[in-house]
């Protein structure tokens, strides 16, 4: 493997912790595209105390917490009571400004690109009361998952075409 060789006037978000570069650079080069509302699924978030950091800012880990929340939401939405397995394979956030106590949060979400094994889901997170008042935005990937063979395994085809149907904004009626 080739050494690079680093002079102090890169900046460290250029280095990259990966074969993949920084999470600043996959948000750079899918481009993270504003969610398109009319496709979406919205939460609104009331930040508490208990989340902010020393500083009186919403700590980083608490906005994973406003995705997972909002995911659990969406799914019981989408699917009900089935239960379908998956892990998760990544995710990432993009702090685009601090979120403090007296600010109101909406989470906008929607599904990305639906592969084999594989899905996703992209987030952002704004002030209730104006959209280009951003705090940031995000994106997670889940894999469909066998716990007992523990092995990756397709989308299931009823949660493809749930998927799908939100994806595409159908409104999914049967449950």
């Amino acid at each position: 493997m080739k050494r690079r060789k680093l002079d102090m006037g890169t900046p460290s978000h250029k280095i990259g912790a990966s074969i993949y570069g920084t999470a600043l650079d996959r948000a750079k080069y899918r481009g993270y595209p504003k969610v398109n509302r009319q496709k979406v699924f919205s939460l609104d978030i009331d930040v508490r105390f208990r989340d902010l950091d020393a500083l009186g800012h919403v700590n980083h880990a608490v906005f994973f917490t406003y995705f997972e929340v909002g995911r659990t939401i969406l799914f019981r939405n989408v699917f009900g009571d089935r239960k379908f397995r998956f892990i998760m394979a990544h995710a990432c956030c993009d702090y685009l400004k601090p979120a403090t106590l007296n600010d109101q949060l909406r989470l906008w979400m929607r599904v990305g690109k639906i592969g084999t094994k594989s899905f996703e889901l992209q987030y952002e997170l704004i002030d209730r009361h104006s959209d280009e008042n951003r705090f940031a935005k995000g994106e997670t990937i889940q894999v469909c998952y066998d716990y007992e063979e523990n092995r990756s395994i397709p989308v299931p085809e009823d949660m493809r075409k749930r998927l799908t149907e939100y994806q595409r904004g159908i409104e999914i009626v049967e449950r």
